[in-house]
């Protein structure tokens, strides 16, 4: 039988509300690093990969609280199914755009898809031993961390997170270890639920504008993740465009890479230099800044590639030129 709802934890509001401010803070410095504004590179700097997976496990955590306190006492199947339609299509709604601005990373399993997903997998663990919900919450972490297999690396199969490497994406939050996450939300608030703490926490109210404010928005966080990236890059894009950014600083990315495999290889400096300003032009001639940056390379692309690669090889080594003349007149 549906049961009514016991009166919100302000305090799990706050906490959802700094949560959603580090997520736009990480986002806003991804942001600023793809487009070059920064030097780091956020998505793949250990410092910045630790605070995006402790933000993502804050996340993760109060979904399973949150399962506890709207419906540990029965479940209230309307306002579930009318919250998860609405993560549901808040997750569709990222593909898409994704799909559009980056087809080859574009973002099929985030973390409003695990969400949805972890939401409707952990709800018979509201009700379930304590025991239980523990240990199928320990099984399901340890199982990312002990088991692995190539299968896993394609799209088709990555969400489930056994991979040995992750294909292409934006966001990908599989479902293990994650469900697991979600379970140790479950477990710490069912035995929250009808002590002394929980009693506490409710007494406790914020009392200060920063706190309300943050409870305000633990409130409405899944609509800030929904719109606070659009309106990041709707800010970032544009002057990114008219400051040259993000063109400039991928220019010489690509110059010192290329210098640095071309003197490798006992080329000298002066040769070196002139070589990789003719693949640059190359590069830019024919389009390939996605192939070259993410490693996806159609067998067009990679005709191209070799064709550029040929003519600034003639530039600095001459008679390479001539014996492929000499060879194409016989």
């Amino acid at each position: 039988m549906s049961q009514p709802a016991r009166p919100r934890l302000a305090i799990i509001d706050i906490a959802r509300g700094v949560a959603i401010v580090a997520m736009a803070i990480y986002h806003l410095c991804w942001d600023l690093s793809y487009y070059r504004f920064i030097p780091v590179d956020v998505g793949y700097d250990p410092g910045w990969v630790a605070f995006a997976r402790s933000i993502l496990f804050a996340f993760m955590v109060l979904v399973g609280v949150g399962l506890v306190l709207g419906h540990g006492d029965g479940m209230r199947w309307r306002a579930f199914w009318k919250r998860w339609l609405f993560i549901a299509g808040g997750a569709g709604l990222i593909t898409l755009g994704t799909w559009f601005t980056f087809p080859d990373s574009f973002v099929y399993f985030g973390v409003l898809h695990a969400i949805a997903l972890t939401s409707l997998l952990a709800l018979p663990f509201l009700f379930t031993p304590l025991w239980l919900t523990g240990l199928v919450a320990i099984a399901v972490i340890g199982l990312h961390f002990s088991f692995a297999n190539p299968l896993f690396n394609e799209k088709l199969f990555s969400w489930l997170g056994f991979w040995e490497v992750p294909p292409p994406a934006n966001d990908l939050v599989p479902v293990f270890p994650w469900l697991g996450v979600v379970l140790l939300g479950v477990l710490a608030m069912r035995l929250v639920r009808g002590t002394r703490l929980e009693a506490r926490l409710a007494a406790s109210q914020p009392r200060t504008i920063v706190a309300r404010v943050l409870g305000w928005m633990g409130r409405w966080s899944l609509v800030i993740y929904l719109v606070h990236q659009p309106l990041l890059l709707a800010v970032i894009v544009p002057l990114s465009m008219a400051m040259g950014t993000q063109e400039t600083s991928r220019d010489m990315d690509f110059l010192n890479s290329c210098q640095a495999s071309c003197e490798e290889s006992g080329t000298t400096a002066a040769l070196c230099a002139i070589y990789c300003q003719c693949g640059l032009e190359g590069v830019k001639r024919d389009d390939l800044w996605e192939p070259v940056f993410t490693g996806l390379v159609s067998a067009a692309d990679q005709a191209k590639l070799d064709a550029n690669n040929r003519q600034c090889s003639a530039l600095i080594y001459p008679d390479l030129n001539s014996d492929q003349s000499e060879s194409s007149g016989k």
